[in-house]
């Protein structure tokens, strides 16, 4: 599990202000579940057979004695929501959340097992066009932050009737060639045949190429549904690929699911990834309710927006303003300076200095603040309604103005 220092918290903020303002302009709003449910809810959504539930879930008993866990993603935790609270039935949502979820993974470059997600998720919409419209807004937030070389790649699983015959297809091709299935796609076979088309085993590349293809074996219905997506993009100038083997590690999944992936944090290069999931709030106790949404990995993201260009440096909350104060009443008056100054200015990054101190070891602190400006109020310019103003990063003489003409002078020389 990871600390976010606080040179690193303003891209978090950056990063985090961008997706609020363009979930805002496409009609999202936000729900915050808990971070710990029923461990059931997780068993019927994502699977039992999962990695995420066999291996990496948080699980314990509370005194109660009831199974809880960590939340290892957050689309069965909004649905259970939804179903609660009935925003559901015979409705259409936009939903979107953020926060941390928990699995006990490898920590690997830019995975932890504490790491913070963004999610979305739309309900009530059966159509392609919502699946354009949730891909489209991801488009956007890669130019809006400035992310390059990102590939969106998309696949579609069909219905849950059609996948269920093309698994017999599947398990009758791999089982004829078992022996070329590593020990865990032979442990799969049985419970999740179509994560084997997933394995990153390179031995097995050529078993895999030539397995059927879903996308062969699609109904009517999913067969239009991707086309129809499919076009979309094309008119909306998203290049895409399609990827027969992508089939996402969740159960929920049916028809479209796509993945942004990049090269650039090697093995670990998905940062995006979503979906539609039909059946999943029936599956939870609900109504019928289509779905469909996405989750990205903020860590991934922040770590690619570092990698491909410098925005830590200008995002920085770097002190603009340091008061340095000599004598007590100095500190009392300078305390009331620095808030009367935030009332009036409240854009100013203005840093009051604390704990006393001669005037040198004030002004080198002003210095390693960052600050381009130091006041300094001594008792002579308490007494004189005065304060001075030293320029740390150019070359310009200091000066000493009167207390009253200080917002206005800050005003022009910062903003």
């Amino acid at each position: 599990m990871n600390d976010v220092l606080p040179d690193e918290t303003p891209i978090w903020h950056y990063l985090e202000a961008c997706l609020r303002e363009l979930t805002a302009s496409y009609g999202y709003s936000e729900i915050r579940m808990p971070i710990v449910e029923n461990t059931q809810l997780f068993c019927r959504s994502i699977g039992e057979v999962t990695d995420i539930v066999e291996k990496e879930m948080y699980t314990f008993v509370d005194k109660g004695e009831d199974s809880l866990t960590l939340r290892p993603e957050g689309t069965a935790s909004c649905v259970r929501a939804g179903i609660q609270h009935g925003l559901l039935y015979n409705q259409q949502q936009r939903l979107w959340y953020m926060g941390p979820m928990f699995r006990r993974e490898r920590p690997q470059k830019g995975r932890y097992r504490q790491f913070y997600q963004f999610g979305l998720e739309a309900f009530g919409l059966k159509g392609p066009d919502i699946d354009a419209e949730i891909i489209a807004l991801t488009a956007r937030l890669w130019k809006k932050i400035g992310l390059k070389d990102v590939e969106l790649q998309i696949n579609s699983l069909g219905s849950n009737q059609a996948r269920e015959t093309y698994k017999e297809i599947l398990v009758k091709y791999l089982t004829q060639n078992i022996e070329q299935l590593d020990s865990d796609s032979q442990r799969r076979l049985k419970s999740n045949p179509l994560r084997i088309l997933d394995s990153k085993n390179p031995d097995m590349n050529e078993l895999i190429e030539k397995a059927p293809k879903l996308m062969d074996h699609l109904d009517d219905e999913s067969r239009e549904h991707f086309e129809g997506l499919c076009q979309r993009l094309d008119k909306l100038d998203i290049t895409y690929f399609i990827n027969t083997k992508l089939v996402r590690g969740l159960d929920y999944y049916n028809r479209t699911v796509f993945e942004w992936t990049t090269k650039d944090l090697g093995s670990q290069g998905t940062i995006c990834a979503g979906g539609r999931y039909d059946g999943l709030v029936e599956q939870l106790g609900g109504q019928t309710t289509q779905g469909c949404g996405f989750a990205m990995g903020l860590e991934r993201i922040i770590l690619l927006i570092k990698q491909q260009n410098d925005l830590q440096n200008k995002l920085s909350a770097k002190t603009e303003v340091y008061l340095c104060t000599l004598g007590q009443s100095a500190e009392i008056v300078g305390m009331q300076l620095a808030e009367n100054l935030r009332n009036e200015l409240p854009e100013l990054k203005i840093q009051l200095h604390c704990g006393a101190g001669n005037f040198k070891k004030q002004l080198k602190k002003a210095d390693k603040s960052g600050a381009k400006i130091a006041l300094i109020l001594g008792e002579d310019e308490v007494d004189q309604q005065q304060i001075t103003i030293k320029f740390l990063r150019e070359k310009t003489e200091q000066k000493m103005i009167a207390q009253s003409e200080l917002s206005t002078q800050l005003q022009s020389l910062l903003f």
